[in-house]
């Protein structure tokens, strides 16, 4: 009888809570379906809304108001990703002050992000076609051959900057190696996010670093840093240099991180260069934010989208990195040599491969002009001849991090 009795609960207690649930749902969808008709009124002018319409609205207070401003957040977020380029004069008035805050500043630093890449024909990450943005919209990224990519204006406006001793130290988010190609010295730059054509073993102590000719990360990842090659030391493997979101980056070269952290703290004047510095920010050894305002270094910003740091900034100019930093070179009365393939010491830095990874890879080469004779890369005459290698569309870190950190949208029940 007992036995009965507790069959016949435990089926009663099973059937209110199915029960409760259908309730729940059917006032969920009550909720949503009342939440589309208030937002398909606000949509309208208000003299257009029917007397009943209006009544709807002054009943769902709450939810106009969370629909007001969910729209009016959309708006902001929308005028932050919005490129926003300056007068051409105002770009010249502004150029000249920079120019005049590098002259006399003792001690600057350069912090460069994916814009001053873009003219090499390589992506940004947040811009209107950017990578990320792309892919947070479902769509592809457009192949991009990164072997062709050579530095630009701007890497080669900085490295002759820091030849003048009017910049002291470089701090880029990029992975593209293209500062190192600029013939900046390592010793003055910091590449936080790592460099796709350098791979390191860090069984040895002090690390052993290898750079290389092609693109590293094709067989790396997130949390998957082994390139497949060995070290010629000691025989173990070798990784990348590429730090992903969600990782923290430890090797010290090419990061260098120590080198960023002296010279921020050094510096009374920073310039960044196309960076929407939203990871940036998170750094507080760059920023010196500790210290009175009086006694922090001036900050000049160049981007064309909004940045965080915008209101700390003495100087802010909208416009494309290589057009504000010709109009500074002029201002300073320097002449920028053009990239040439022959200067290019990531020819004489390169390590060549064992004859057993030649086949360890299939990226594209970065190969010398024609004509060029460099008896120190012999074997990479050699190797080309065997195998030119593909074209590298995009490698272990091209792309990779996008939907990292990104908060899942509210719904509105």
């Amino acid at each position: 009888m007992a036995t009965d009795e507790s069959a016949t609960t435990d089926i009663s207690s099973r059937a209110e809570m199915k029960a409760r649930q259908r309730l729940l749902l059917l006032q969920q969808e009550e909720r949503r379906a009342l939440v589309r008709l208030v937002s398909k009124i606000l949509n309208k002018p208000v003299e257009q809304c029917s007397p009943d319409e209006l009544a709807v609205m002054d009943q769902n207070e709450d939810i106009v108001c969370e629909l007001r401003s969910r729209k009016k957040k959309n708006e902001q977020l929308k005028r932050k990703l919005k490129e926003v380029t300056d007068d051409p004069e105002d770009v010249k008035t502004k150029a000249k002050l920079l120019a005049c805050a590098i002259r006399e500043a003792s001690y600057v630093v350069i912090y460069t992000g994916a814009g001053i890449s873009t003219a090499a024909s390589i992506p940004d990450y947040r811009g209107p076609n950017g990578v990320w943005t792309m892919l947070q919209k479902g769509q592809s990224i457009r192949s991009t051959d990164l072997s062709e990519a050579e530095p630009t204006f701007t890497h080669m406006a900085i490295a002759k900057l820091h030849q003048e001793k009017l910049v002291q130290h470089v701090v880029s988010q990029n992975c593209d190696g293209l500062h190192l190609r600029s013939g900046l010295p390592r010793h003055a730059l910091s590449e936080l996010h790592g460099n796709m054509y350098i791979e390191v073993c860090t069984s040895c102590s002090p690390n052993v670093e290898y750079i290389r000719l092609f693109d590293v990360t094709e067989k790396t990842s997130l949390h998957r840093h082994n390139t497949s090659r060995k070290c010629h030391k000691c025989q173990n493997g070798l990784r990348d240099t590429i730090v992903h979101f969600g990782e923290r980056g430890t090797l010290e070269q090419p990061l260098n991180w120590k080198g960023a952290a002296e010279a921020a703290a050094k510096a009374d004047v920073i310039l960044c260069l196309g960076s929407s510095l939203k990871v940036l920010k998170k750094y507080p050894c760059l920023w010196n934010m500790n210290r009175p305002p009086c006694r922090r270094p001036k900050l000049y910003i160049v981007n064309l989208q909004w940045t965080p740091k915008d209101d700390f900034a003495c100087l802010k100019i909208h416009g494309k990195c290589d057009d504000v930093m010709q109009l500074v070179m002029e201002d300073l009365f320097l002449d920028v040599p053009q990239y040439d393939k022959c200067n290019d010491p990531i020819f004489k830095l390169a390590v060549p491969l064992t004859e057993n990874e030649l086949s360890s890879h299939s990226r594209k080469w970065i190969v010398p002009s024609e004509g060029i004779n460099l008896p120190e890369n012999k074997w990479l005459q050699d190797t080309l001849e065997a195998d030119p290698g593909e074209a590298s569309s995009s490698g272990g870190w091209f792309g990779r991090g996008c939907s990292k950190g990104q908060k899942k949208k509210k719904k509105l029940t």
